[in-house]
């Protein structure tokens, strides 16, 4: 069971209707942009955020907490790591 119902993002970055690399792009400067150990939530509508957002947390050593996908639209929630 997904637990983003209780999560409460510190941020928000929607990237709807965007395409790569836009969506990462614009999480890279957003992340920039937030405390470490703050949640941010991102939206996006680019299939391939399934593939590149996990892979830009492993990278950079955010903490990926959940993703979930309903019809078209993917949700992700990434902890910052502690600077």
């Amino acid at each position: 069971m997904s637990q983003s119902a209780e999560l409460s993002a510190d941020a928000v970055l929607d990237a709807t209707g965007l395409n790569c690399p836009e969506p990462v792009m614009m999480l890279h400067n957003k992340v920039r942009g937030i405390e470490g150990g703050e949640l941010l939530k991102v939206i996006a509508t680019d299939p391939s955020t399934q593939r590149d957002i996990p892979k830009f947390c492993v990278f950079l050593g955010h903490e990926l907490v959940d993703q979930q996908a309903q019809e078209g639209t993917y949700f992700y929630w990434i902890r910052k790591k502690a600077d």
